[in-house]
């Protein structure tokens, strides 16, 4: 998968992969409009959306109604260093939910792709290239 970041204006930086553009933006704080969640609130995202796929998935083979259902996600963080140090995902739910389901469907979300690569990072490199101009 590639995926192109390019600058729109702004504080802006947008990433397209596929058919699909992911924008972000920086606070007025930052010199941004507040058009568009940060990078780093896109990226914390990830944690509970994809948890939410493995909840949806779970609740759709069981036809468990999601009427009531949502996930919260704190983040704790080192005052000093401003560094997420935790994580965590409650899923509520609601009282009509089966609560034979109740372990089930958190042992479901912990299934989650975004989880298991931070559990299991990747190795992350940064390069430049000088592009020749198009003619």
């Amino acid at each position: 998968m590639e995926m192109v970041i390019d600058f729109p204006g702004g504080a802006r930086v947008d990433a397209h992969f596929g058919s699909y553009v992911v924008p972000t933006d920086q606070p007025p704080t930052g010199g941004g409009q507040g058009s568009a969640p940060t990078p780093f609130a896109t990226f914390l995202s990830t944690i509970g959306t994809c948890a939410g796929i493995y909840v949806l998935g779970f609740c759709r083979q069981r036809g468990i109604s999601t009427d009531g259902i949502r996930l919260v996600q704190r983040m704790g963080a080192d005052p000093m260093t401003g560094m997420v140090t935790d994580i965590r995902v409650t899923i509520e739910l609601p009282e009509s939910f089966p609560a034979k389901y109740a372990d089930a469907v958190v042992r479901a979300a912990e299934q989650c792709a975004v989880k298991k690569h931070f559990e299991h990072p990747p190795v992350i490199g940064v390069d430049s290239v000088i592009r020749a101009a198009a003619h």
